[in-house]
This record gives C-alpha cells, structure tokens and sequence, in this order.
C-alpha cells in the first residue's frame, strides 16, 4: 500500500482538503506540503513521522482494514461520488450491494422508533443491506431492526473505527461485528467525535445506499443533511409524513414538500424499494412481525433519560423488582441503562 496513503489516512485532518491537496500534488506532495503548511497542527505534523509499516501492524492487530479507492474491495456504490472518501478503515464486513440508509432524530418519538424498527426489519428480510450511523434514536433503531430480521447492517462512524460514539452503543456495535455486518469510519482510530465529522459521515452513508428513507427530523439535523446528499448523490429518498405539530416531523415533511417520495404504508415497501433497487436479494414476505411483550415500564420512557429514582415513583413497584425488569428490557434491546437513568430504544 502506498505509504505516503497511509500516513495522511492517520493524520484525521479534514477530507475535503485532503482530497484537494492529494488531486493537487500527489500523495508524496500532499504530505510534504502538510509538514511545510504553518497552518499545519504540531500533532498532525508529529504523526506524519510515524511509520506506515508501525501504522499497518497497528491496525492489523485490532481487526482493522484501510481499504482505499481503487482497491477492489472499495464500494462500488462509493467509487461512483465526486465527493467520495480516499479511504475507509473497516472493522467486518463491507455491505454485499447498494443498500438502504434508514434515518432519523436522535430525539425520536416511540411511534417513530417502532417504525423505524419494522422498516429495517423488511428490508432486511428482504436482503439489503441497512446502512445507518448508529447515533442515539432512530440509527440505533435502524440497526436494532436489521439485526432482530438476522439481517445485514452496517454502521458509519463520526469518530474513529475504535471509539463508540454514543458509549452505550458500545454493545450494539459488538453486536453488529458478530453478526457478520460491518463498521467503518473515514477517520484513524482515537478520533474523537467532534462535531463537524459528522456531515461528513453521512455523506457516506448516502454513497452507499441506493434509497435513503428519512423516518423523523427536524429542519436542521444530520438526517436532512443526509437526504440532501442523497440527492445530489442521484439515490432515491423516501420520506416518513409525522405530525405538523412535532419539531422531529418537520424536516421528513419538509422533504415531501420538496419532491421526496411519502412512505405511508409499511406493506408496500418492499414492492416500493424493487421499483428503485430491482429485485429483492432474498424476497420475505412476512406474515406477522413479532409483537414485544407489553411492559408498562416502556409507557414511562422515551427518548429523554429517565432517572431510575423517577421511575419507582411513576411505576409504584418496588426498586428490587423495578430493576429486575430493568435488566431483562436492556437484555432485550428495548432499554439503555446509563448513569442511574434509563433511554427508551
């Protein structure tokens, strides 16, 4: 692999300009002139230093792979963008084929959750791939989903390959891996997530699916960012319509308003996602989804922690068994337990 690759691959620095210095000056050149930049950070200046080979074994020894465009590994689905990344770090399995991003709020309601799970359910059924970015909400639900239908699922990072973002994913990203699905990241591995990565990841997200159904947002959020690229992208965006009155519906309506396709009945999805996609991989039908035992601790929850103190006033059960039920709903992917508080998924 080349070095010079490898060592700008590890430097986390915006890809934007990365790739216009690479186009510009080669991959030798882009190096040399981020060592002679005084705009350049001490940091990534010092990591520039760092052997490739070191860079390589480092990665080889905690499962990760730098697949870069042109390798023939490298996503078909991605090669195509004006805007696609140079390289990918990988941990598993790259999705089989186009697939469809399902996304959504953070601060998702419980109708909005749900749906977003049955979503990815039938899609995966079907034998796509469901892309998301495995963020609190509607991503989490999204992989929840695929992985409940023992389907594919792939989640695109902000951060590094190696750091979970949010912690509590920590356990659904495991999941994913051993599931036979995969995680990637444009970034190196300690990338923290701030902030402005994350625009960036979900133009990858889009690249890599053919459909990209937007379930709830608001005007400004990360799912709109999403759908807009989607467009640009060429891929087929669906939206999910929601309550004129609910700030998490705006954006998805806002979406309808402007041309993208209204999803308002869940049965035809898949025949919906042939008419884009072609073919189903592995067409299901199913005739009933499987109904979660009702709890009417799941009642007192939503999107916004809950702290656990709270709870044994609005339920009226005693701590004991409070947390005991607390358990068997975070074994079942229905809860996420965190610092005393509790987070409907």
């Amino acid at each position: 692999m080349n070095q010079d690759l490898v060592r700008l691959a590890h430097t986390g620095a915006n890809p934007e300009m990365l790739r216009r210095l690479v186009a510009e000056s080669g991959w030798a050149g882009a190096v040399r002139r981020l060592r002679s930049s005084p705009r350049t950070s001490a940091g990534v200046k010092a990591g520039l230093d760092v052997g490739p080979e070191a860079r390589l074994a480092r990665l080889a020894a905690s499962g990760v792979e730098l697949i870069a465009e042109g390798d023939v590994r490298y996503p078909l689905a991605l090669a195509e963008l004006p805007d696609r990344p140079l390289w990918l770090f990988v941990r598993g399995a790259l999705p089989s084929g186009a697939g469809v991003a399902v996304v959504g709020s953070r601060r998702a309601t419980r109708y909005g959750l749900d749906l977003t799970r049955s979503i990815a359910s039938r899609v995966a059924l079907a034998g796509w791939p469901v892309i998301s970015g495995m963020a609190n909400g509607v991503d989490t639900a999204a992989h929840r989903g695929a992985l409940d239908a023992g389907g594919e699922t792939t989640a695109v990072l902000g951060s590094g390959i190696d750091v979970w973002y949010p912690r509590r994913n920590r356990a659904l990203g495991e999941t994913i891996l051993s599931s036979d699905g995969g995680v990637i990241s444009e970034s190196p591995p300690g990338t923290t997530p701030e902030p402005w990565r994350f625009p960036a990841r979900n133009r990858i997200i889009s690249g890599l699916s053919g459909v990209v159904i937007v379930v709830e947002a608001a005007v400004r959020s990360g799912a709109l960012i999403t759908a807009r690229l989607a467009l640009e992208h060429g891929r087929f965006v669906m939206a999910v319509p929601g309550d004129l009155s609910r700030e998490t519906s705006a954006g998805a309506n806002l979406l309808i308003r402007d041309g993208a396709h209204p999803l308002t009945e869940i049965d035809a999805l898949v025949d919906e996602l042939e008419l884009v996609l072609g073919p189903a991989p592995q067409r299901q039908h199913p005739t009933a989804e499987p109904e979660s035992e009702p709890d009417p601790i799941m009642g007192l929850l939503g999107p916004v922690a809950v702290p656990i103190d709270d709870l044994v006033d609005r339920s009226g059960l005693p701590i004991g068994e409070l947390l005991a039920r607390l358990t068997s709903l975070e074994l079942a992917g229905r809860v996420s337990v965190d610092s005393g508080s509790v987070t409907a998924i």
